[in-house]
């Protein structure tokens, strides 16, 4: 052996650079998982969450007799999503006749006698008709405004216009719009304030997309394919698989010139 010859790796011996080429391996596949199983696992905790909460809710309307645990050894998850799904169905087609608008104008005249009660109903009630309209534009339209402070632009979410008495409290002439600013990570929660209409930018933008990237603080931009993330996850992983083969292999020994 010559001195420009470089002696072979015995099988047990890694190079100084191994640690490193695993720990990137490690990491990259970590961060794959992490991605495919995350979204997953979420979702499945939230739908049990909702259907553990909406059958305990259900739950003691319905009689014992009729209770899915008085004939299985088990309770049976969803049931009461079941029932709740079908009562208000039901409710709704009793509704649609003659009989059930009569009875529905009965129990709002009623409530309405209420004072406390008139007052919570009513609001609740414009809330779900406008959320839960099928001609609706409410929260559907996506804009920015100049928020916090000059410069720096927010997503908001545009509602309606605001109503004649407030329209004529407001100051100047401009028209004005009702928006809602959510928060980041919670969209539940957020700032409802007026602008007017000339300083709203309207973003071609579905308020899912707006959503998810105020839940996602900017990690997840509009438009991103989440098939072609992990993919690029993936090929980082295969890329240090790949990679961290080649430095364990011996490396060739150099030809010594005659």
């Amino acid at each position: 052996m010559t001195s420009n010859q470089v002696p072979p790796l015995k099988p047990g011996d890694l190079p100084p650079d191994a640690p490193r080429g695993l720990m990137a391996r490690f990491r990259n596949y970590f961060l794959t998982g992490l991605v495919v199983a995350g979204p997953v696992a979420i979702t499945l905790y939230l739908t049990w969450w909702f259907v553990t909460w909406v059958d305990g809710l259900v739950r003691p309307f319905v009689p014992v007799t009729y209770r899915p645990e008085t004939y299985l050894p088990f309770g049976l998850p969803g049931a009461g999503l079941v029932v709740a799904v079908i009562a208000l169905t039901l409710l709704g087609f009793l509704t649609a006749n003659l009989v059930g608008r009569s009875l529905l104008d009965l129990g709002e005249r009623l409530l309405g006698r209420i004072p406390a009660v008139r007052a919570i109903y009513r609001g609740l009630k414009q809330v779900f008709e406008t959320l839960f309209s099928s001609n609706g534009s409410s929260f559907r339209r996506v804009g920015l405004v100049e928020f916090p402070s000059p410069g720096m632009w927010s997503i908001v979410l545009i509602s309606q216009s605001p109503s004649p008495d407030v329209s004529a409290s407001l100051p100047g002439n401009e028209e004005h719009m009702s928006v809602f600013l959510p928060c980041s990570p919670n969209p539940t929660t957020g700032f409802f304030f007026y602008v007017p209409k000339s300083k709203i930018i309207e973003v071609e933008m579905s308020a899912e997309d707006a959503a998810t990237l105020i839940m996602s603080a900017g990690v997840v931009q509009p438009g991103t394919n989440d098939q072609k993330r992990a993919a690029a996850l993936a090929g980082m992983a295969n890329a240090a698989r790949i990679a961290n083969q080649a430095s364990l292999q011996p490396p060739t020994p150099a030809k010594v010139e005659g």
